[in-house]
């Protein structure tokens, strides 16, 4: 296996772990637990399930590690075609970590309100209930910020897989619309109110997660081509 396809399927492994552990903290894990406009659900589904809870922390910790290490590696693999968009690639992919590990302490304040500490007793049921819920969705308007840096790392990535000659051109389009699709949700969040309700939320980001996903797979399965096209 030359040197090349090796780092390809490296990158395709560490990025499937960032796919998988972003699943399931991000998508799984909330959509067993978390009920948006009921305090009292969310509060007892987290109290109930705190293991799943935990878990889905882990994921993330496991998850954004990954995502420090991914860039680096793809950076190897494509900064002969440009190592300006290169470079860019690394530094917009790795500036989200700091932000989303600091944003897991909301997580972590969460399993201090369901500890059932004495400190805690001063609280009732209900003002814990709210705290749980406030957090959680400061938990979500960090995740918010980070996702711009979630999408703004695909613009050079794409231009770099379209530019590349040994991975699939489609692939590099679908990335640099996944970068729009992710900035579209930021700002649709940020200005419209009940923008989950609008039809457009619900696949905005599709392109960012076929070309993501799709990419993930190629690399680990295909690697690259011998000879660039």
């Amino acid at each position: 296996m030359n040197s090349n396809k090796k780092t390809a399927r490296i990158a395709g492994l560490l990025y499937l772990v960032v796919v998988v552990t972003g699943i399931f903290n991000l998508a799984y894990v909330p959509g067993k637990l978390i009920v948006w406009d009921d305090a009292t659900a969310t509060f007892n589904n987290i109290t109930n399930s705190e293991t799943l809870f935990r878990l889905g922390m882990l994921s993330a910790i496991i998850c954004y590690i990954f995502f420090l290490f991914l860039p680096l590696t793809l950076y190897k693999l494509l900064n002969t075609v440009s190592k300006n968009h290169a470079l860019a690639m690394v530094i917009l992919a790795v500036v989200s970590v700091p932000i989303s590990l600091v944003n897991l302490l909301h997580k972590y304040e969460i399993l201090n309100l369901i500890s059932k500490a004495d400190y805690l007793k001063i609280f009732g049921t209900e003002q814990l209930q709210a705290q749980v819920l406030l957090h959680l969705q400061a938990y979500n308007n960090g995740n918010q910020i980070a996702s711009i840096f979630w999408g703004l790392w695909l613009f050079p990535f794409g231009y770099l897989v379209f530019k590349s000659g040994f991975l699939p051109k489609i692939l590099g389009v679908l990335l640099i619309a996944g970068c729009f699709g992710y900035l579209i949700k930021f700002v649709g969040h940020f200005l419209l109110l009940g923008y989950d309700e609008m039809p457009i939320s619900g696949f905005i980001t599709l392109p960012a997660s076929i070309g993501e996903i799709g990419t993930c797979l190629w690399l680990l399965i295909m690697g690259t081509k011998d000879n660039r096209s």
